[in-house]
C-alpha cells in the first residue's frame, strides 16, 4: 500500500479530488500553506494499492490547462481577443509506502 501527497494550487485541487474520487480513490483534502511568498495551496492524501499509484498521477496530472484570454494584432492598432490553452500549475507529489494501515 501506498500514500500519495500531492501539494497543489488551491485552483486545481477541487477538480482533481472530483476526478481521483470519480476513479474510486479516497481522497482527503488539507489547506496548507509553503513555498516561495508563502502562498496558499492545497495537499490532497490519497491511500492506494500500489498497482494504481500511477493511474492517480495521471489523474493529478491531466488538471493542468487553463483557457486564459489572448491578443492578436491584425495591423495597426486593431486587436482581437481570442481564448488559449495554456498549461499551468502542477503539482509536488510524494508516494510514501505504508507499514500498516487500519480502518475502524
Amino acid at each position: 500500500m501506498k500514500l500519495i501527497l500531492a501539494i497543489m494550487s488551491n485552483d486545481d485541487s477541487p477538480a482533481v479530488s472530483s476526478a481521483l474520487t470519480k476513479e474510486n480513490y479516497q481522497v482527503t483534502r488539507l489547506a496548507t500553506t509553503g513555498g516561495f511568498l508563502r502562498a496558499g495551496n492545497t495537499t490532497l492524501i490519497v491511500g492506494t494499492d500500489d498497482d494504481k499509484i500511477e493511474r492517480a498521477i495521471e489523474v493529478i496530472g491531466e488538471y493542468r490547462t487553463e483557457v486564459v484570454p489572448s491578443t492578436a494584432s491584425y495591423d495597426i492598432g486593431r486587436y482581437a481577443s481570442f481564448p488559449v490553452e495554456v498549461q499551468v500549475g502542477g503539482a509536488t507529489i510524494f508516494v510514501i509506502d505504508v507499514e500498516k494501515f487500519i480502518k475502524l
